[in-house]
């Protein structure tokens, strides 16, 4: 401890109170400007407006009790406190504690409110609105109540000691743990209005102001992660409190330690105050200042300006006071007239359209009439951009691409495949670190890694289903990300807490996010591009993911968690955790303005009626391509499982069969995570020469011999053999999803997502090998993962002998020959002549056609039928049309 003399200059008390008094008046100022704007200028007073007033009085309640904390010594050293003052500043510090979730989750309410008087239009704006009202509000109550009943009895707050005979919650702790909710609302008010202001067709300038009116809310965010600095110090400092007990602050110096922490939390729900504030202030502001915006004069002057749209004269603030003689001016219905005439009158701009709440929806019809009727005077390009300068053109369908124009979406959608790859080598190191901290046992082990799987049995099945049903991939893309972002901040109290349930909680909710980005991940990869190469794609982007499943392991155990090894460096860890949350919310944003292409149920049903004779045939008394679905859906669930069950036991294995390895048993696994990979980009290659069928009947046997090998095996040879599992293992789930999903048509979403869900064996298989492995050993519970491939080879032994299956799930490769109209016929890619000769065959066409990168028409008859398709010209680049004779059961070039 500092001597006597260093510790009297040592005082934060007149830093908090200036910071806490300045920002008090600051939002106090802006209150007052809000109230002006809303009753001078607009008229009107909104449910937002009196939520702002609470959230201010609130505030104001909380500051008072910091200021008068620090004049009984709050920012001081605990050693110089006053005994007198002590209880006074204890009951300064439970009156803000209390406070302040109810001031931040008044002020949350009130910009909340103010979306939703935005979202009469917008469904999805509106009811994601709702939801992050919901979050805020049963949040906020459930702290505050807990913040009330902080110690049993209640007066045991006050005390100092607290005596023994009463029960506290750790304060400091409480505030930690509960950091990620206001993190996740932050985010959300944040980005929630952006798709909707960036779509705005306004001149750039307004358009930039108001994102950037919208974008304050950042400070917010970033302010809170200042104070979860300080409140990470103050808790290692009781972490590292040496008696380990909470029962007096002297212990570990809470006065000193949490008065930044108090500030910052004032400067948080000031700043928010703030924030709320400034749209409403923007119709005073606006009448004060009319040209401080640029804003726009006439309506007229809509001419020759390159950031408009169809329709931007309905936010002209004057109707042109003389009109050129080329333009003739409109007739304007009476509503319309009365409306405008209001306008003028009002002097309202887009801005103050938005930032009031006059936007009814008569007033909203009585601009679109305006609009309409003023529409006709010029001929205008419709924009095409977002924000000018994101291109938002509809993508093609992702069935209709070719290679060449499949490349960068499927380069986009890979990077998902990497993020969850990343994800799952980091929770196995940081579940491995955890258990050691904590010391759990072997089960509680298997339990954290049961956990994050048995979420692909729910998400797909739930909301991840019916987002992707009703909003396809790009939406189903964006709710995976947040969810998986979500669930990396749930990360924060399982390592303040050091909790096993925590723990489980939060690998459960990563689980959901990456099973929710997988249900749409495989299938966008299996159909963006020519359907014969399905099966290539996946193996690609599944060899990305196990590129981040080799990376991140390594990454964590030498770099990120390299030095977890207590509760208090545990907690360290959440910045890492915070890094890949606010990455995953960048990356679901910049989804959302990419062009991804999409593929709806008739786009996918007209792609499998091309083949319609060879998929309607029928096995084991059901459609083939049912039969198929099924018997896919059960080796998905065996491969998964025996996957796992490998995974989770390899280190276990390693050390059983070579206890005195210099290596090490982690060092084998990078080796065997390593040669998953290559086995998936070897499983890829062989696609271009081989059916997958007879692939996966290889690699199915091969891991089966493997890990038959492996039960007998001691020394190098069963780390090998384990190795080799790894890699005949690698390429399976990969061609069992592609064939699975092969005519499906319009039911091709609904495979995806059960195919999905069955990798929930994941938390199955694991299990039931840990009770062997208890009883027996390891190598001996390798018998499991035998009998479970023995089980999943049953796929490729069914596509071998049922004649329907082989015409269903063998890849089609078209050749077409002369616009004449050659016959295309099915050629294997059985060797590699054949392939190259096809590829010079399709070039010289297309030279001789004179349109680049036409798709080509896929249909194959079978039964006997002949088939003749064609690409042209037919007015626009790159359809196919092709007709059918039912005379003579052919498709004849038109004409």
């Amino acid at each position: 401890m500092a001597d006597p003399a260093t510790q009297a200059m040592q005082d934060r008390g007149p830093t908090v109170l200036a910071v806490v008094i300045a920002l008090l008046c600051v939002s106090t100022g802006f209150i007052v400007l809000r109230l002006i704007s809303r009753m001078g200028v607009v008229k009107r007073v909104s449910n937002d407006d009196y939520a702002i007033v609470i959230a201010w009085l609130v505030a104001f309640g909380f500051s008072f009790s910091i200021c008068y904390g620090t004049s009984v010594g709050l920012g001081r050293h605990e050693a110089d406190v006053a005994p007198q003052d002590r209880e006074s500043l204890k009951k300064a510090e439970y009156a803000f504690s209390v406070l302040y979730n109810p001031a931040l989750m008044a002020t949350k309410t009130s910009i909340c409110l103010f979306y939703l008087t935005l979202s009469k239009n917008h469904p999805v704006f509106r009811w994601t609105t709702i939801a992050t009202l919901t979050v805020v509000n049963v949040a906020g109550l459930a702290l505050t109540f807990l913040n009330i009943l902080q110690c049993r009895p209640v007066g045991a707050a006050f005390d100092d000691p607290i005596l023994p005979t009463a029960k506290c919650i750790d304060i400091v702790t409480l505030y930690l743990s509960s950091a990620p909710v206001n993190i996740i609302t932050d985010l959300a008010i944040l980005f929630l209005p952006m798709p909707i202001l960036t779509s705005m067709r306004l001149p750039r300038n307004e358009k930039i102001i108001l994102i950037i009116t919208f974008s304050f809310g950042a400070f917010v965010a970033v302010v809170d992660v200042v104070r979860i600095a300080y409140l990470e110090s103050a808790a290692l400092a009781r972490l590292q409190n040496t008696s380990g007990s909470a029962a007096s602050n002297a212990e570990y110096d809470y006065s000193w330690i949490a008065s930044l922490s108090f500030m910052w939390s004032a400067v948080e729900v000031h700043v928010g105050v703030i924030v709320a504030c400034v749209p409403g202030v923007k119709p005073l502001v606006a009448k004060i200042f009319p040209n401080l915006l640029g804003r726009i004069k006439q309506a007229g002057e809509l001419t020759g300006n390159p950031f408009y749209g169809p329709g931007d004269a309905q936010w002209a603030n004057l109707a042109p006071k003389t009109q050129s003689t080329s333009i003739s001016a409109p007739p304007q219905s009476p509503m319309g007239a009365t409306h405008l005439a209001s306008s003028r009158r009002d002097s309202m701009g887009m801005l103050d359209f938005l930032t009031t709440p006059d936007t009814t929806p008569a007033m909203m019809q009585q601009t679109q009439t305006a609009a309409a009727t003023a529409s006709p005077t010029r001929s205008r390009t419709p924009s095409l951009t977002i924000f000018d300068f994101v291109n938002d053109n509809q993508a093609k369908s992702m069935v209709k691409l070719t290679n060449k124009q499949s490349y960068v979406p499927l380069a986009l959608v890979t990077i998902l495949f990497f993020l969850w790859g990343f994800a799952y080598g980091l929770l196995q190191v940081l579940n491995q670190q955890f258990q050691t901290i904590v010391g759990t046992s072997a089960g509680q082990a298997v339990a954290l890694h049961s956990a994050y799987y048995a979420a692909y049995f729910f998400a797909p099945l739930t909301f991840g289903s019916y987002i992707f049903k009703k909003w396809g991939f790009k939406a189903t893309f964006i709710t995976g990300l947040c969810v998986y972002g979500v669930g990396t901040l749930v990360f924060w109290p399982s390592a303040v807490l050091a909790s096993f349930p925590a723990f489980l909680v939060s690998n459960f909710i990563i689980g959901l996010g990456v099973a929710t980005l997988e249900t749409a991940g495989n299938p966008f990869i299996s159909l963006c591009g020519p359907p014969e190469y399905a099966e290539v794609r996946l193996n690609i982007s599944q060899g990305v993911q196990a590129i981040g499943s080799v990376l991140s392991p390594i990454l964590a155990k030498k770099v990120l968690f390299r030095n977890v090894l207590d509760a208090p460096s545990l907690i360290d860890v959440q910045w890492t955790y915070l890094g890949i949350a606010l990455f995953d919310v960048c990356l679901a944003l910049i989804f959302f303005y990419l062009p991804i292409p999409e593929a709806s149920d008739d786009d996918l049903e007209e792609m499998a009626e091309r083949r319609e004779t060879v998929f309607r045939r029928k096995s084991a008394g059901l459609p083939v391509i049912y039969t198929t679905l099924i018997v896919g859906v059960f080796a998905q669930f065996c491969y998964v499982g025996g996957q796992e069950s490998v995974a989770t036991y390899f280190e276990q294995y390693v050390a059983y069969v070579k206890p005195n390895s210099d290596i090490g048993p982690f060092n084998y696994q990078a080796v065997g995570h390593s040669v998953f990979a290559v086995g998936r980009f070897v499983t890829a290659l062989a696609g271009l020469l081989i059916k997958p069928r007879r692939i996966l009947f290889l690699l199915f046997i091969g891991a089966i011999v493997t890990s038959a090998l492996a039960m007998s095996f001691d020394g190098y040879k069963g780390v090998a053999m384990i190795v080799l599992v790894l890699f005949f293992e690698s390429g399976i789930f990969s061609l069992v999803f592609a064939i699975s999903l092969r005519g499906l048509g319009k039911h091709t979403k609904t495979g995806s997502v059960v195919l999905t869900a069955a990798t929930s064996s994941g938390a199955i298989i694991p299990a039931i090998m840990w009770p062997v492995v208890s009883n027996h050993n390891v190598r001996y519970a390798f018998c499991v993962v035998l009998a479970i491939f023995a089980f999943g080879a049953l796929m490729p032994i069914y596509l071998s002998i049922s004649p329907a299956a082989k015409k269903q799930v063998d890849p089609v490769h078209s050749r077409q020959n002369t616009i004449l109209g050659g016959e295309m016929k099915p050629t294997t890619p059985n060797r590699a002549n054949r392939i190259f000769s096809a590829v010079v065959r399709r070039k010289k066409t297309s030279s001789e056609t004179t349109a680049s990168d036409l798709p080509m028409c896929e249909h194959v008859e079978g039964e006997g039928a002949q088939s003749r398709c064609s690409c042209h010209a037919n007015g626009r680049e790159g359809e196919c049309s092709c007709q059918r004779d039912e005379s003579t059961n052919k498709e004849q070039w038109p004409g």
